[in-house]
């Protein structure tokens, strides 16, 4: 459908082991996927469910390729890790050499310069012109346990302050952090406590400037917490699993003023957003916001398990000697992995590329936006841009959520190649997480797909 082409990318497209295009050649899931998924649900839990029982068998670039030999265009990245695209040279290469050299030491116990060259990259990248110290850590959850026991530890006070529509894990600490309780923390109880959940900025349903919904968040932690019992606030720039919602302007810098005139430090929770996804290497600096703590975790190492906590030194350093750290955190192959991330979003220009699929993708969708009341709002930076869904004929007035038709669509899109994620309070969110090597063909292909599910839905 030519109105959703967008124009074809002008930069001489690299060189992939797989080709860049979806092909369907079986049903979804074909009879591999099948006799695997027969053979799964024998032996994995029934709690680790997946979006598309597709088993891939490899992947690269944009493209995933399952065991049935079905190309799908990866509009997930696996959640936003595999930002500078699937099996990256530059990533694969690092990952490789380190392998041969150490596999782990346990740096706490014999450490290695690869934990040293990730810190320094993290402190040079990360907002705010100061001395910063990190620690490495596994996982995204394990990075929001440890600002938040750092932040306790620094302010030597109890409370943590959380958003809502927020999303920070499955821990227990991080259960009782999420905004949705379903099905992250169903029946998992009772949780970690001096937990609060104050009112966030959400522009599309809220209506609200950058300064009154700060006001607004900052009434509810004087009232509900006080400032003087409050360690610290967590705060995801762009909120992800609740639905890409970009606070309004002059929201995030107020907050930290106020956490800065009350000693209370405030992290920027950069697990889905940071790692130039966005089009700049931390989300929070398209806000004018230099957060007291970073978390870092997803895109760091281009598919090995790695996070972070990065911030100001006095902070950092209020830990004992011996009160961070863990047997796997810092990984030197990982570590090499990470290294080699920063390389190849230096090197392939990637915080250009961001701001290339976020023109594409926004000039598709707002086409689509156009002959589709179900599209609500469009949002995002960068690689990470998501539509909200609402029931037709309520776009100007009660915006009631839709999340059938994203259930639709996410399904629709999938027998036909191309792999859409859900997100949103309500489940009326379709998002799109792509790696930053998807080429601006494969926007326009999926967007096609996208038409075409829209069109379904009558």
């Amino acid at each position: 459908m030519t109105d959703t082409q967008i124009p074809a990318e002008t930069a001489t497209a690299p060189v992939y082991s797989v080709p860049q295009e979806r092909q369907v050649v079986t049903a979804i899931p074909g009879p591999k996927s099948q006799e695997l998924h027969a053979r799964r649900t024998k032996v994995v839990s029934a709690g680790v469910s997946s979006a598309l029982p597709v088993y891939i068998e490899r992947a690269n670039g944009a493209i995933l390729v399952d065991v049935d030999g079905n190309r799908f265009i990866d509009f997930g990245a696996g959640i936003g890790v595999t930002t500078v695209g699937h099996t990256e040279q530059r990533v694969v290469a690092a990952a490789a050499n380190q392998l041969q050299d150490v596999i782990h030491t346990l740096f706490t116990i014999t450490p290695y310069e690869e934990y040293v060259r990730v810190a320094e990259l993290l402190a040079e990248h990360t907002p705010g012109d100061w001395e910063k110290k990190s620690v490495l850590v596994n996982s995204g959850a394990e990075a929001v346990e440890n600002g938040v026991k750092i932040a306790r530890k620094y302010t030597r006070r109890r409370a943590v302050a959380v958003l809502d529509h927020a999303y920070h894990g499955r821990t227990n600490l991080t259960m009782a952090m999420n905004y949705k309780a379903h099905p992250y923390a169903t029946g998992y109880g009772p949780f970690a406590g001096d937990v609060y959940h104050a009112p966030s900025s959400y522009p599309y349903r809220d209506g609200l400037s950058g300064d009154e919904a700060a006001a607004r968040t900052i009434a509810y932690l004087e009232k509900a917490v006080g400032a003087t019992d409050l360690a610290c606030l967590v705060v995801e720039p762009i909120q992800g699993e609740g639905g890409f919602m970009v606070p309004a302007d002059g929201y995030l810098p107020t907050l930290q003023s106020w956490c800065t005139e009350n000693g209370v430090v405030m992290i920027a929770d950069e697990i889905q957003s940071g790692m130039a996804r966005t089009g700049r290497y931390f989300a929070s600096e398209h806000f004018g916001w230099e957060p007291d703590l970073v978390l870092s975790a997803k895109g760091i190492a281009g598919g090995l398990p790695l996070a972070a906590v990065t911030g100001r030194a006095e902070i950092m350093d209020a830990s004992q000697p011996g009160g961070l750290g863990g047997t796997f955190g810092g990984n030197p192959v990982a570590c090499a992995a990470a290294i080699a991330v920063f390389e190849s979003i230096e090197e392939n220009h990637l915080l250009d590329e961001a701001q290339r699929i976020e023109r594409a993708l926004k000039a598709g969708l707002e086409r689509l936006a156009q002959r589709y009341d179900l599209i609500g709002d469009i949002r995002g930076k960068g690689a990470m841009v998501a539509i909200e869904l609402v029931q037709p004929g309520t776009r100007e007035t009660t915006k009631a959520p839709n999340p059938e038709a994203v259930s639709a669509l996410v399904a629709y899109a999938a027998q036909h190649g191309v792999l859409f994620l859900s997100a949103g309070t309500w489940g009326n969110v379709l998002r799109f997480l792509p790696s930053l090597a998807v080429t601006d063909t494969l926007i326009d292909d999926g967007l096609r797909v996208l038409d075409d599910g829209l069109a379904s839905l009558g």
